[in-house]
């Protein structure tokens, strides 16, 4: 499947800084902006597809309004991350100039009714994405949406990690009640932002203060609900799926054991070889020849 742009803006003292950078990966397409927009500046909006936007400060000066259906706007300040559903108009203005940046990710039906599954089933799904949604700070997203962006502004890095990312960032703006552990466990979707969190970190370690903001629980709670899920200590589970991450590495051949084991944050390659073979049978070496046939 294919994302089709089907989008409107029209701004008046609104400008980018530098070219805006996007990427299309199957039904979606992600864009980072770096603007400007002088006080006074506006903006109209609209788009035939759902869209989020994640701010990265704060962007309560910008006014924003949206159409009640019956031809009423009422303004109040921006939201640092918000999600507007297809055909849904918005309206900005700048009541100060302000240099700012953000992420927009835009994306057919099919996929944001799929990136809230299976925590939600599809009738829930499809009437999550009809409500708009917005968050006045996001610490959790924010993380996710830098992530995404960095994919987006690299376009030569692996188009495997954009979905995920985009996946765990829209769940956790549009159903972030989905994800509510009350039987002791993380859902799904929860382990999918998690994860997406660590991936695109390339690998390097995470705190539990870091994991436990990304799905927001507390510390103490989120140690509990972890190992309750995944039958591992954030510790360990991070060691194995840094090794997950190395067979991707090691399959593809373009990098060395030794800055393998660099980029993924190992101490050393001796380090890095141990922890391989505990969970892999065997050396990284011995394991990529073995795959390349000798």
């Amino acid at each position: 499947m294919s994302y089709h742009h089907d989008f409107t803006g029209e701004t008046e003292g609104i400008r980018p800084v530098v070219p805006v950078r996007w990427r299309q990966v199957g039904g979606l397409m992600g864009a980072f902006w770096e603007a400007r927009g002088e006080a006074g500046g506006r903006g109209y909006y609209v788009s035939a597809n759902p869209r989020i936007s994640v701010f990265f400060a704060d962007v309560s000066s910008i006014r924003v309004a949206h159409s009640d259906g019956r031809g009423a706007r009422a303004e109040r300040p921006l939201a640092r991350a918000f999600y507007i559903p297809a055909g849904v108009p918005m309206w900005t203005s700048f009541t100060k100039t302000l240099v700012f940046s953000h992420l927009d990710l835009h994306l057919d039906l099919e996929s944001a009714v799929r990136f809230l599954g299976p925590a939600v089933d599809r009738s829930a799904a499809l009437d999550l994405v009809r409500r708009p949604a917005e968050r006045a700070e996001a610490v959790e997203l924010e993380g996710l949406a830098r992530a995404l962006a960095a994919e987006i502004t690299r376009p030569a890095r692996a188009r495997s990690r954009v979905e995920p990312l985009a996946a765990a960032l829209f769940a956790g703006l549009v159903a972030p009640g989905a994800a509510d552990p009350g039987d002791g466990r993380l859902t799904p979707a929860q382990m999918r932002r998690i994860t997406a969190r660590f991936d695109a970190g390339g690998g390097r370690r995470l705190s539990v203060a870091e994991m436990s903001e990304t799905v927001s629980l507390s510390g103490s709670w989120f140690s509990t609900v972890f190992k309750n899920t995944t039958g591992l200590t954030p510790s360990q589970w991070q060691l194995g799926r840094r090794v997950e991450l190395a067979r991707g590495l090691l399959a593809e051949g373009g990098a060395s054991v030794a800055e393998i084991a660099h980029d993924l944050g190992f101490t050393d390659q001796a380090h890095f070889t141990r922890v391989f073979r505990r969970h892999a049978g065997e050396t990284p070496a011995a394991w990529q020849r073995a795959r390349r046939g000798g």
